[in-house]
């Protein structure tokens, strides 16, 4: 039982490995992804996937790296690994007599009141997952605490009154090096004259939300919303903070700003941005939304529509005087 586990999983990881080719039942070969293999020779594949008594084993004739599958799977898949191991223990091939270990199992844990929840974990009827779903965001990106105030004041002391204590949505601002800083916190009641609160964890930092997904040698967008960010490759939000990009090593940004052409705010923000020489996306006529959440749920190509109207100094300038109406 346990070969049939095995090759499922090499067959998964058959993608990510260079050269990979199946030599025969229990042998495959590739370029080892510890050493990279030749570097000379680019079709050289000294790699080896083989059986050894009942399990499935990787050796590297270049390098001489060893490895059980699911350490190699640890190393190289971990998103594979434990799902691996779980395999393996329902074929009751782990344990005693197997380099496979048996699962490790966790004690079930209950959230109390207040405690932090993905939104792709609730529940499809939760309010917050509709609400995020139905605004076509990524479930995953985002958390829900039914006692906000609560919950907020685990990581900073900040409300010192709760008796109103409430539910919302959590968009954590995470760094680089994936530590989250800060975050929002957005309410689901539609009457809250509070929609947003955001609470700075490290108040020497911006109030920046994406920074731990872009590549700063791309151009960067610069949206004014952290929901409009996840929506344009390499992205990042303002998150209600004016944001200074000079002061990064950013090679190249865009700044992304509503569709509110009788905003005064907003005009005065895109005046200044051209004013300084800096690119900035002028919308078209045509696109009646006011944000890219809202083009987006109006199926607008929101990636293509931020690329082929971009500007910059006297073409801004002229783009920019024919789409203000304040």
């Amino acid at each position: 039982m346990s070969e049939f586990v095995d090759a499922h999983y090499v067959m998964l990881l058959s993608g990510r490995l260079d050269k990979f080719v199946k030599k025969k039942a229990d042998l495959y070969n590739f370029r080892c992804p510890y050493c990279g293999d030749s570097q000379k020779h680019r079709n050289k594949a000294r790699g080896y996937f083989f059986r050894l008594k009942a399990d499935m084993v990787y050796k590297c004739h270049n390098c001489g790296v060893g490895r059980t599958l699911p350490n190699f799977l640890k190393d190289q898949a971990p998103d594979l690994h434990d799902e691996y191991i779980m395999e393996r223990y329902k074929s009751g091939t782990t344990g005693k007599g197997s380099y496979v270990p048996k699962p490790k199992f966790k004690k079930p844990v209950f959230k109390k009141q207040g405690e932090l929840t993905k939104v792709s974990d609730l529940n499809i009827e939760h309010p917050a997952y509709k609400y995020i779903v139905g605004r076509k965001l990524d479930p995953s990106l985002f958390y829900f605490t039914d006692q906000f105030c609560t919950w907020v004041n685990t990581q900073k002391p900040t409300f010192t009154d709760i008796k109103k204590d409430h539910p919302r949505i959590v968009i954590p601002f995470i760094d680089a090096d994936k530590k989250w800083f800060g975050f929002q916190g957005r309410s689901l009641n539609p009457k809250d004259k509070m929609r947003y609160i955001t609470v700075m964890l490290d108040e020497n930092k911006p109030k920046i939300f994406g920074l731990d997904n872009i590549d700063e040698t791309k151009p960067i967008y610069i949206t004014e919303g952290p929901f409009d960010a996840t929506f344009l490759d390499n992205s990042v939000a303002m998150a209600g903070s004016d944001v200074d990009p000079r002061s990064y090593n950013w090679s190249d940004y865009i700044w992304v700003y509503d569709n509110e052409p009788r905003n005064r705010e907003i005009v005065n923000r895109i005046s200044k941005s051209i004013d300084r020489g800096e690119k900035v996306v002028i919308w078209p006529n045509s696109i009646q939304q006011k944000d890219i959440n809202d083009m987006v749920m109006a199926r607008h190509d929101v990636n293509s529509l931020v690329e082929s109207n971009t500007y910059q100094n006297i073409e801004a300038q002229i783009k920019f005087t024919e789409w203000k109406k304040v």
